[in-house]
């Protein structure tokens, strides 16, 4: 039997978990992975998980939130664990270091299972741990993931399990999986005491897609349906009769729906979503002008350069990081 299967089958022993931090994490990631576990050892009242957070090299990992995260440990500290779980975020390409790779290489036979949670799955890419396996990573980053690793299946699931390899696309995903492994290793009662001890709408099922388009408050599921659709066609816009014929009411309908729910028309709303596609890209990948512009569906970059301008009052490469992807 896979070690997977193993981890995620019922049982008494002790799960021993190894946390990776990296610097400029998000905190919500590392919570979503820590407290379900300390959680379940509260209503199993043993201790089903134990954990320790460790950091490439022992020091406090500083977080996204200004708060600096102390460690037990570093990496070296904690190899044979059950599992291993790489939690990352922003600018991973630069606190991935090449030493950090290459000891993730060496080490990752010694852990029963590696787990990337946000930008962790790239980590575990570029150390090679992904090479022939289904994976998931931010949203954001689906596209730019996939093309830089041809032999990943990249799809767009909350989290996926493939042999000794987990992956989880952010913060509620993480809590998912999370969910998921103490539900088959300490029982669905137990996940759901977790879930309901945080007040968190728990779903099992890892191969929801990441952006199920909710707006919160929103009163007409309808909303949300049509900004997935939006969402999804970002390069190739719809014309708003379609959107509208694909929900089965009229352009009307749908311009009302819209203006109660988004304050906008559904056209400015969309243009919206793209223009804020281009400047995530531009902030946070290399990707010329040109290509962003066919990215979000606009003929040419003088096209996405007017629309920029007049959106953010500046133009496209005013808003141009140093970041490439994967960061966020």
């Amino acid at each position: 039997m896979a070690y997977s299967e193993t981890i995620f089958a019922p049982s008494r022993a002790t799960l021993d978990i190894a946390v990776l931090i990296l610097p400029r994490a998000s905190i919500l990631e590392v919570a979503s992975v820590l407290d379900p576990m300390r959680n379940a050892n509260r209503q199993t009242r043993r201790e089903a998980f134990r954990w320790r957070v460790v950091t490439p090299d022992g020091q406090a990992a500083p977080l996204t939130c200004g708060i600096e995260l102390p460690a037990s440990g570093s990496l070296g500290d904690v190899a044979g664990a059950d599992l291993l779980v790489i939690v990352s975020g922003f600018d991973q390409a630069e606190v991935a270091t090449r030493a950090l790779i290459a000891t993730l290489r060496r080490m990752a036979g010694r852990f029963g299972a590696v787990a990337g949670i946000d930008a962790g799955p790239w980590i575990m890419a570029r150390a090679g741990l992904l090479d022939g396996h289904r994976a998931t990573v931010h949203w954001e980053d689906l596209e730019d993931f996939a093309a830089a690793f041809p032999g990943i299946d990249v799809v767009p699931d909350r989290y996926v399990r493939s042999g000794r390899r987990l992956t989880a696309g952010g913060a509620g995903p993480a809590a998912d999986m999370m969910l998921h492994l103490i539900g088959a290793r300490c029982g669905l009662g137990t996940a759901g005491q977790v879930a309901d001890s945080f007040l968190y709408d728990r779903h099992a099922d890892g191969a929801r897609p990441q952006r199920p388009g909710r707006v919160p408050g929103a009163r007409d599921r309808r909303l949300s349906a049509a900004l997935t659709m939006m969402g999804e066609a970002l390069d190739t816009p719809l014309p708003i009769p379609e959107v509208a014929a694909r929900l089965g009411i009229g352009v009307r309908r749908l311009e009302q729906i819209f203006r109660d729910g988004m304050g906008q028309s559904p056209a400015a709303c969309y243009l919206d979503l793209r223009l804020q596609a281009a400047r995530r890209m531009m902030s946070d990948t290399d990707h010329p002008l040109a290509e962003i512009a066919l990215r979000t569906g606009f003929a040419d970059p003088s096209s996405l350069s007017r629309a920029f301008r007049r959106r953010f009052g500046q133009a496209p490469r005013a808003s141009r990081g140093g970041a490439d992807p994967g960061n966020r």
